[in-house]
């Protein structure tokens, strides 16, 4: 009976010792490398939440109603917008701000005539919140 309770001990694996290494080197990388650089205590940043926000001069504004703007003038279809960044560019990229309200049928619905008008891309710009 001795030699069975020796013979199932040593077919036990030294799992004890491999967590401890694992956990030794997690401390060492933590204590020994830094991911970025302190900042300077002294420096106090820019908060922008206060800020007003305006679009791009060359984006295409979707009002949640669906209603379009560009650099402030209302717009009746997606082809003026076409028309007009047409003449300055001749592959074009739609920019879009899409208004938050903005139903996503409507947003596709705009984005499909811009494509078969010619635009080469779409981009849609959005706000990205920072803590």
């Amino acid at each position: 009976m001795l030699s069975r309770r020796r013979a199932n001990k040593s077919h036990r694996e030294p799992t004890i010792a491999l967590i401890n290494v694992v956990f030794l080197m997690l401390v060492f990388f933590m204590v020994a490398g830094s991911l970025a650089p302190s900042l300077d205590p002294a420096v106090r940043l820019v908060e922008a939440s206060e800020l007003e926000a305006s679009p791009p001069p060359d984006a295409l504004v979707i009002r949640a109603d669906g209603s379009l703007s560009f650099r402030g003038a209302e717009l009746t279809s997606p082809e003026a917008y076409v028309r007009i960044v047409w003449e300055e560019q001749e592959n074009f990229v739609a920019r879009l701000v899409p208004d938050r309200a903005l139903p996503a049928a409507q947003l596709l619905r705009v984005a499909k005539e811009l494509r078969v008008l010619g635009a080469s891309r779409i981009s849609l710009l959005s706000e990205r919140n920072m803590p």
